[in-house]
């Protein structure tokens, strides 16, 4: 069990490098998002490969809530088959072509006052830089959580010389190693134990909640009628409709406020 305590204490210490470092930079991307969150628009989330792990952790589940886009894109996602159809070897030239974000981003409909929030461990792959480069012609503000400061220096793939950590208006630091794998092993050159993933998955919910709490704060600060925020996930038995934070049932707020979910992102201004 030595290894697992390791990999434990590689993983605290990047934790504790992230509440450290981070807070700042976490603050200001939640406000960026929560200013697009109560604008009625959408924080749009996008990463390739194990990347998209921290996208689909946040929305939809429970203790997350409306406001976060996911932009899951299956060719970047699906590669667990190893080999044949969608395997790695395809995933591997797909997130590195250049060009291929540009197609991806003209799948929706953006807004200036929506953000765009990205995960790149190396922030080199030119798909991620894409989608940084478009978001931000459409005015957007692009956000970027990854491994920034171990990256600095490495060589960017795409042909505007950046890497998405030098096109984003806000980066927040994974704090996770470069080489990712964190436990060396005995007899065995590479490492095992990698970090990247709950280093994401960390960030991600420290901002969802700063997100929430921003939110919060300004209901309480205004004259106006509190919004309405939404659980991600339906309780059994009560669909999609049921308000996130306790409303009595039956009053004009709930009548009002809830939007049907049940047609999923199409009932919705994307």
């Amino acid at each position: 069990m030595m290894l697992a305590k390791q990999w434990l204490e590689s993983a605290r210490s990047v934790m504790d490098k992230i509440e450290n470092t981070q807070m700042e930079n976490i603050r200001k991307a939640a406000e960026v998002m929560a200013d697009s969150i109560e604008a009625g628009r959408w924080v749009h989330t996008f990463g390739c490969g194990h990347a998209t792990i921290p996208i689909e952790e946040m929305y939809p589940r429970i203790g997350g809530f409306v406001g976060f886009h996911p932009m899951v894109e299956l060719p970047l996602t699906f590669f667990t088959r190893i080999t044949g159809e969608m395997g790695v070897h395809q995933f591997v030239f797909l997130e590195r072509v250049e060009g291929y974000g540009v197609e991806i981003m003209k799948g929706y409909n953006f807004d200036p006052r929506d953000t765009m929030w990205l995960f790149s461990h190396s922030g080199i792959n030119n798909v991620n830089i894409d989608v940084a480069l478009e978001a931000k012609k459409r005015g957007m503000k692009v956000i970027a959580y990854g491994s920034a400061a171990e990256a600095e220096g490495k060589q960017t793939r795409h042909s505007s010389g950046k890497t998405i950590f030098e096109v984003a208006d806000l980066v927040v630091d994974s704090c996770a190693p470069i080489g990712d794998a964190a436990v060396p092993l005995k007899n065995h050159q590479d490492k095992v134990g990698p970090v990247s993933t709950m280093a994401f998955v960390t960030t991600v919910w420290m901002t969802v909640t700063t997100v929430a709490e921003i939110l919060a704060d300004r209901d309480s600060s205004s004259t106006s009628t509190p919004r309405t925020m939404y659980r991600a996930t339906p309780r059994p038995g009560k669909g999609w409709k049921r308000p996130w934070r306790s409303i009595k049932k039956g009053s004009p707020e709930c009548r009002e406020g809830v939007i049907d979910l049940s047609a999923g992102f199409s009932a919705l201004p994307l």
